[in-house]
């Protein structure tokens, strides 16, 4: 035989070769797959130890740039550059023991980039803040000493929700620069069309700076009415997402979450402040019950029926409580904080072992201290539905008789829904479903149809 066929034979492996080898490749394999999963592990927590960074971070981290960017458009970018490089950063150097810190750090560092390589342009722009020199220099950052920087998240809330800006505007910038929704995220919140949304933002950051509007907490003597024009935003974000305008589900748990974050928020910036309290007493009270709204078919359970058993037990303690340091001192003026009062009523429901022991008369005498100092039509509705339950349904009907004239309240499907339970209690099925069937033309939210519909039907059913 040749050599050229010697060599393509070539000695014939043993049986120890083979598995040696075999061993080898083996564990080359594992060690790979060990390799690449410990990556895999280690990008996830860093992902995740981001998410939280944004979800709990986010306020702190963009207010804090603001007061050194200038400008709210600055910020944020600086804020955004910040977190995709943390993604980078803490999956080389690992997780810092304060996330936030370091983010509000990077946020700063960035900003400052961004206006020494556009210093000739941002002087010819308006500015929201006018740094001041220690600000311009930074000296704390290249040392990172951290623990001096002022937490701005107050002067960001009074800023999103300036009088200035439109109520709608005030939420969606709440929304975008406090909670760090995107803003496709903000637009879907509000079922609007994402270039929709886009431009109203816009318009809001150019009224802020176009108006001169200030980076700051409000003085003193105008602080009682911020404060209220604030906790207003909040609580139509909470209340927006407790019940949904429209669409699929009964609830919006994201926007319902948030609105919570939010009050929560101020309730640790303003601690003193029982108008805070209060809100917060509210959103407590109110969301304690939500794991009762709807059964095991995905359908709507009034208060009277809920399963009072599923309820947040600690958050209505907290709640409670919140709400006897509310009501302990009055607001300037003499009067009760308008929060405060609507979580009383939500306490004395919270509180009622069962629907029928609920104290009506206690409720209607909080509803007429809250209109003494709020006459919302949707507030007297409420009194009117008290009013029937502690002093008789007819005597809550003719109330809301004379609700409907009120033009705020002529496209208001509770008002109409209202008085078809009424009407049905006072045995009056014909005209029961005829308000039926208007609250269903009012009503957008298919879980409270489907519920309306389900009491429509109930009552074209004559009882023996």
């Amino acid at each position: 035989m040749s050599d050229v066929g010697r060599t393509r034979a070539g000695p014939r492996a043993g049986p120890r070769a083979a598995t040696s080898a075999a061993t080898s490749a083996v564990a080359s394999v594992a060690a790979s797959a060990v390799t690449s999963a410990v990556a895999s592990v280690a990008a996830s927590a860093v992902a995740a130890a981001v998410a939280e960074a944004h979800r709990n971070e986010w306020a702190f981290v963009l207010a804090a740039t603001v007061h050194v960017a200038g400008d709210v458009d600055t910020a944020e970018e600086a804020v955004q550059d910040a977190y995709a490089s943390a993604l980078a950063t803490w999956g080389a150097r690992g997780i810092p023991d304060r996330p936030g810190a370091w983010l509000t750090v990077a946020a700063r560092r960035r900003a400052l980039d961004i206006r020494r390589r556009a210093a000739t342009a941002a002087r010819a722009l308006p500015k929201l803040v006018e740094p001041d020199d220690a600000a311009l220099g930074m000296p704390g950052l290249e040392d990172d000493a951290i623990d001096g920087i002022r937490d701005d998240r107050l002067r960001l809330i009074f800023t999103c929700c300036h009088p200035a800006l439109a109520l709608d505007a005030q939420v969606a910038l709440t929304l975008r620069l406090l909670c760090g929704l995107s803003t496709a995220e903000v637009a879907r919140a509000f079922l609007v069309p994402e270039p929709t949304m886009a431009a109203r933002i816009t318009r809001a950051k150019k009224k802020i700076q176009g108006a001169h509007i200030p980076y700051r907490e409000p003085p003193v003597s105008e602080l009682p009415e911020r404060i209220d024009g604030v906790l207003s935003v909040v609580y139509l974000i909470y209340t927006t997402g407790h019940t949904a305008p429209s669409g699929a589900n009964l609830m919006r748990r994201d926007l319902a979450e948030r609105g919570h974050e939010l009050a929560r928020m101020l309730r640790t910036l303003l601690p003193e402040n029982r108008d805070v309290a209060g809100l917060l007493a509210l959103v407590l009270l109110t969301d304690a019950r939500r794991n009762a709204r709807l059964d095991g078919e995905r359908e709507l359970v009034l208060l009277a029926d809920q399963d009072r058993s599923v309820w947040d037990r600690a958050a209505i303690d907290e709640g409670i409580a919140l709400v006897r340091e509310s009501l302990r001192v009055r607001r300037p003026g003499g009067g009760q904080s308008r929060f405060a009062l609507m979580a009383a009523i939500a306490a004395v429901h919270d509180e009622a072992a069962s629907w029928n022991e609920t104290d009506w008369g206690e409720i209607l005498g909080l509803y007429d201290m809250l209109i003494d100092i709020w006459t919302s039509p949707v507030v007297r509705l409420n009194r009117a539905i008290a009013l029937g339950f502690a002093r008789g349904f007819a005597v809550g009907l003719a109330e809301l008789d004379e609700l409907g004239a009120d033009p705020q309240l002529a496209r208001y499907p509770y008002l109409a829904a209202a008085r078809a339970d009424f009407l049905v209690r006072l045995g009056r099925r014909a005209d029961a479903r005829i308000a039926y069937e208007e609250a269903l033309v009012l009503t957008d939210n298919e879980t409270e149809r489907a519920f309306l519909q389900a009491r429509l039907d109930a009552s074209s059913i004559e009882p023996r």
